[in-house]
């Protein structure tokens, strides 16, 4: 049997680790050539006042846009729910990912259940929609920052806590047009692609898949200054399970301990060649999604950097776009940390 037509199941259950699985993974990559051909999908949030799928589909499509932040609706709203799928099926813009962004691991027993019951209501949401993934982070075992840092955070407990969480979701949802994913995080686990890859292996469900923040796995010097790096590995071991990206940049600013700053794509450090190059090679096209900046401009000038960045590698996001300005559609972007 050649290689690539091994089903995802077969392949983990034939590797006894992470480094196994990497190995096995070097030589099942995608057909590059097929792949480059392709146009690729950014997204972000759009600047419009109206609740009408077909004025928000389009509104995207202005930007440049190819793929989206779930609209706000409810998973009780089918006909909205279908509006949505048809409108944004129309202007060949994907719904990238909705958003769960609570702690699946609150300390406080009545809260973990609470924000598990609500992940399971937006992976129920993302599939009524065909979005490409439900994403959130693993969460932390800190009483006061549902993101923050905690000893337990790179425990083996923790990495068992949260693939029974995923396998949770999973089998109460059942997708079969969407996938639960989740980041890496800087202190928290998954902090890189090799934890992300044992996660996949204890998880064991087909819905499993990755959402990728390269910024996010930037957890020290020596990353960062070998970013470019680091992001080919990411892509090399984890590729064929990402389904969508976030796209921002990080500076590092002069203190007397290690800190790093998001900012506008462009302005840091980030290698957005590498980024582009090796989002192209994927087998899906997966989108790549603008977040945590403030303004249409901000958004304007990071969007213009990384579809240059595109273009100078002879590379294309199938769109060109024009200018909208408003408020941000309520929705349009969740507020995460990552």
């Amino acid at each position: 049997m050649r290689s690539d037509l091994i089903s995802r199941r077969a392949l983990l259950s034939q590797v006894g680790g992470a480094a196994a699985l990497s190995m096995t993974l070097s030589a099942i990559g995608p057909n590059r050539a097929e792949a480059q051909s392709r146009p690729m999908r950014l997204g972000g949030p759009i600047f419009v006042k109206s609740d009408d799928p077909a004025v928000l589909a389009k509104a995207h499509r202005d930007l440049g846009y190819r793929a989206a932040y779930a609209p706000e609706v409810a998973l009780t709203d089918k006909d909205r729910i279908n509006a949505t799928i048809k409108e944004f099926a129309a202007q060949d813009v994907a719904i990238a990912e909705v958003g769960a962004w609570v702690n699946m691991l609150d300390p406080d027993p009545e809260k973990r259940r609470k924000n598990m019951e609500y992940v399971t209501q937006r992976l129920a949401l993302a599939e009524a929609l065909g979005a490409r993934c439900c994403v959130d982070i693993s969460g932390s075992y800190n009483p006061e920052v549902w993101y923050g840092p905690h000893p337990k955070n790179l425990s083996q407990e923790f990495m068992d806590a949260t693939a029974e969480n995923a396998r949770k979701l999973i089998d109460a949802v059942k997708p079969t047009r969407t996938t639960f994913s989740i980041e890496m995080m800087p202190w928290n686990l998954p902090t890189g692609p090799d934890e992300y890859l044992r996660l996949i292996q204890t998880v064991d469900r087909k819905a499993f898949a990755v959402h990728l923040d390269v910024c996010n796995v930037m957890n020290s010097p020596a990353r960062l200054y070998n970013n470019g790096d680091v992001i080919r590995e990411c892509f090399h071991k984890l590729g064929r399970w990402i389904v969508s990206c976030h796209a921002k940049d990080l500076k590092w600013e002069t203190e007397y301990q290690v800190c790093f700053r998001e900012v506008i794509p462009g302005r840091g450090m980030i290698d957005y060649q590498a980024y582009v190059e090796e989002l192209s090679r994927l087998p899906v096209d997966a989108p790549l999604m603008l977040e945590h900046l403030k303004t249409a401009e901000e958004y304007a000038e990071g969007r213009s950097y990384i579809q240059r960045v595109a273009k100078s590698l002879g590379l294309s996001f199938g769109a060109a776009g024009g200018i909208a300005s408003a408020r941000p559609l309520n929705g349009a972007s969740e507020p995460h940390p990552n």
